[in-house]
């Protein structure tokens, strides 16, 4: 069982930034790719972001130039940078990874952004 535990989230005024965590139990490079999902209430989970062992990242339209992923190999870490927040990017965000066919989900984290 892979754990996920997320941080980082809050209360951010429009055009301000965030920083998201996801801190694995285990390696990460041995997780094939990890990466974001954000869903507000009522409505789909929808996809932000990959960044793959390997090295390459993906995003979603929405929030390409404004977020990034990064990792720290190190420190078993994930990281979701968000700037020129957007009160659409209002959501729970959560992490996951995918290794050896299953997906693993952090428990959320809430991020608000105010008008």
């Amino acid at each position: 069982q892979v754990q996920l535990v997320e941080s980082g989230g809050g209360l951010v005024q429009t055009g301000g930034s965030l920083r998201l965590s996801c801190a694995a139990s285990e390696r990460i490079f041995s997780i094939n790719e990890m990466g974001w999902y954000r869903q507000a209430s009522g409505k789909q989970r929808e996809w932000v972001g990959t960044t793959f062992s390997g090295g390459s990242t993906n995003y979603a339209g929405s929030v390409k130039g404004r977020f990034t992923i990064s990792r720290d190999n190190a420190k078993n870490t994930v990281y979701l940078q968000m700037n020129s927040l957007k009160p659409e990017d209002t959501d729970v965000y959560y992490c996951y990874g995918a290794v050896r066919g299953a997906i693993y989900w952090g428990q959320g984290t809430q991020v608000t952004v105010s008008s």
